[in-house]
Parts: C-alpha cells; sequence; structure tokens
C-alpha cells in the first residue's frame, strides 16, 4: 500500500497526524498494537500523558512541553480513531463539540453580554452554564458529573465544591480545623486494618477540604511537598557519597542530621 504523500510532509500538522493515525488503525496494512487497542487500554497512558505534560510546566522545560502536548494530542487522535473505528463519531466531532462548548460558555466573548466582570463572576457564570448542561443531560444529582477516574485528592475537591454550592460547608476555616482534628483522633483511635484506612480516607478527605478553604490547590501543594523531599533526600545521598557511604550504610541519626543541612542550605539560597 503506498503511503499518502501528507504522511511524509513536515508541514502537514493536523491533517498529517490524523492520517498517521488513522494507517496506524488500518486492519489490512497498520500496526498491530494499534489495532489491538481499544479506549480501556489507551486510557491509562491519556492521564500518564497529562500529568508529563503538567511536569513539564512545572519544570519550566518548554522544549519538553513541546513534545509532551504532541504525546497528548496523540492520545486525542487515538480515541477519536478508535471512535470512528466503531461508527460513533470521530475526531472533528470531538473538535466540533469543544468548540460549541467554548462558544456557549463564553456568551461575553462571542456573544451579547458585556465584558465588564470580574474573573469570580465569570468563573460563577460558568458553573451556572455548566449545571444546565448537566440539567439537559439528565444529571440532575448535585454530584452528578464528576468523574469517577480522577486522582481520588482531585475528585474530593470536586465533590466538596460542588457541595458547597447548594450550601453543604463549613463557613469558617476554623470549623474545618475542628474537623481535622476530631479526624485525626478517630485515626489514631482506630485498630483493625479497614478501620485504620476508612478514617485515614476521612482525614485525607477532610484536609482536602481545608485547602478549599484556604485556597490552596492540595495537588499543587503535594506536588511541591515530593519535589522538596527529593531535593533533601537527594543532598544526603549526595553527602553520603562524598564520605564514601550510601543511605544503607548510614543511620536515621545521620540521614536526619544531613537532612536538616540540606534545609539549612535552601534557607540561605
Amino acid at each position: 500500500m503506498a503511503d499518502d504523500p501528507l504522511i511524509h510532509d513536515p508541514s502537514g500538522g493536523l491533517p498529517r497526524l490524523l492520517a498517521i493515525m488513522a494507517r496506524l488503525r488500518d486492519p489490512q496494512t497498520g500496526c498491530p498494537w494499534d489495532i489491538e487497542q481499544d479506549f480501556a487500554t489507551i486510557a491509562p497512558y491519556t492521564i500518564e500523558e497529562a500529568y508529563e505534560v503538567a511536569d513539564a510546566i512545572e519544570r519550566a522545560d518548554w522544549d519538553d512541553l513541546k513534545g509532551e502536548l504532541g504525546d497528548l494530542l496523540l492520545q486525542v487522535v487515538f480515541h477519536g480513531q478508535i471512535a470512528a473505528d466503531k461508527g460513533l463519531f470521530d475526531f472533528h466531532a470531538i473538535a466540533d463539540g469543544i468548540s460549541d462548548k467554548m462558544v456557549a460558555r463564553h456568551p461575553h466573548v462571542f456573544g451579547n453580554e458585556s465584558r465588564d466582570k470580574s474573573a469570580a463572576q465569570q468563573t460563577l457564570d460558568w458553573e451556572t452554564v455548566k449545571a444546565a448542561e448537566r440539567a439537559e443531560a439528565t444529571q440532575t444529582g448535585t454530584l452528578d458529573g464528576v468523574a469517577m477516574g480522577l486522582p481520588a485528592l482531585l475528585r474530593a475537591v470536586k465533590l466538596q465544591k460542588r457541595a458547597a454550592r447548594v450550601g453543604f460547608d463549613w463557613p469558617e476555616t476554623a470549623q474545618v480545623l475542628d474537623k481535622v482534628a476530631e479526624e485525626m483522633a478517630e485515626l489514631l483511635e482506630a485498630t483493625d486494618p479497614d478501620h485504620i484506612e476508612e478514617e485515614f480516607g476521612d482525614l485525607l478527605f477532610v484536609m482536602a477540604n481545608l485547602a478549599r478553604h484556604m485556597q490552596v490547590d492540595p495537588e499543587a501543594a503535594l506536588r511541591r511537598a515530593n519535589g522538596k523531599f527529593t531535593r533533601r533526600f537527594e543532598f544526603i545521598e549526595a553527602a553520603l557519597k562524598a564520605e564514601g557511604k550510601t543511605p544503607e550504610d548510614s543511620d536515621l541519626a545521620e540521614m536526619d542530621a544531613l537532612w536538616d543541612a540540606a534545609k539549612a542550605a535552601e534557607r540561605a539560597g
């Protein structure tokens, strides 16, 4: 089978990528691995690529970001081709759908509404439009439409935001802090593994609520803490290596002292 010249056109853009994916999924001449995939088998890669985009942004690596955005775009194209093969919809329907949604959700840009409003008011307007869309889709429950596949911490925040819209929320941050203390006490009282897991989950859930009340993105905060831990532990490893040692050759007291040194080094800039 002769290749479409578009496939080898370095300036082919999105049409080129769509042609490549169609060829990869061709039952007769495509790639066996790509042909075998379905929505479920590709979904984990889609999630992974989204996180790699976020990682490139976190590192401010713009060359890497370009590549990671391409990898993420490939996932959308892949899902679109699978859908087209099944006769469900295609990539163009995906693009048209999101375009329609953006126009409908921005009447102050594409319609007659005034743009003279705050970002907070625009956020409220956005949520109002989304609520109307959910109603049209027969999603009448307050929590309907919060995706099950979201990372648990992110889903907790979204569930709490939805509940808060209908008044199910603590009015003061101090009340959330009281709940944190309550959940911590219940965790300490738990004994069997199942109860410990349940109480630990309750504590994480209320901590997500505390983050929301304090206007902190818990995912971003935890990524920052992970980065801090990584830097400081690498400092420990480097310091031990300079002495011809590894963490296994050390003990907690020595590594804890090096941890404090890493903190001091960070504060010193």
